[in-house]
This record gives C-alpha cells, structure tokens and sequence, in this order.
C-alpha cells in the first residue's frame, strides 16, 4: 500500500503540481519583500535615484507604461523560479533517479528498416513503407 503512494507522490505530473501551487505560492511574498526591500533601492542607484526609478516610463499616444512594476516582477519571478529548481526540482530528479537505479530498460518493440530507416515492429519480416524484407529480430 505504502509502495503505491510512494510511485503516485514522486509521478512527474503530482510532483510539478505540488510545486507550482504550495512552493510557488509560499516563496512569492518572501521574494516579493526582498525584492521591494532589498534589490528596488540597488535599481533606484543605478537608475540615478529613488524619483527617477519610479517614474520610469515610456509613453505612447499619451498612455504612461510604468517599467519599475515590470522590473520588480521580473525579478521576483526569476528568484523563484531559481529556489524551486534549486530546492525542489533537483532534489526530487536526484531521488527518482537513485530508486530507477539497477531497473532494466524494456525490450525495444521496434527497429529500423535497413533500407529506409523507417521504424518497424521488431518481429517484422518485411518493411511496410518500402518493402524490403528484413531478416532477424535486429536490424
């Protein structure tokens, strides 16, 4: 019963699924603050000062595009992309990766044809797509 739950948690889908929800969700305000906090008065250095990074704009047809709202969620969104790759993805790649450890790949179910490289069934004795005959199990 145990082993059942365990292949079901460490699925590839449920596993995405847990991480875009309760890691995303949870890490967002975190790096929402360290951005507004932190990184927001390195931009407004750079940019020259506080009133110029926050009336950073463009405008077209008199319609005012803010860039430091983009900016802000630029960089949030680039940190926590990193922290659940770095604190989620690999960790849990590195652990379906050591319990497939020792499995056996399937048997193939096909091979190539030698005249047209296409892919056939491996008990084929002749090419459907340009009927060469095939001989043995590989070809």
């Amino acid at each position: 019963m145990l082993d059942g739950f365990k292949k079901f948690i460490l699925r590839g889908n449920v596993v995405d699924m847990a991480v875009g929800v309760v890691i995303g969700a949870a890490f967002a305000s975190v790096v929402s603050g360290l951005t507004k906090a932190f990184l927001n008065p390195l931009i407004k250095l750079v940019a020259g000062g506080a009133e110029k990074f926050s009336t950073l704009q463009f405008t077209i047809h008199g319609t005012a595009f803010p860039v430091d709202d983009f900016i802000n969620a630029s960089i949030s969104f680039v940190l926590i992309a990193a922290v659940v790759y770095f604190l989620v993805v690999l960790p849990v790649n590195a652990l379906v990766a050591r319990m497939n450890r020792g499995e056996k790949p399937p048997d193939p179910s096909t091979k190539k044809c030698p005249e047209c490289l296409s892919e056939i069934p491996i008990d084929a004795r002749r090419c459907a797509h340009c009927t060469q005959p095939v001989l043995g199990r590989a070809a």
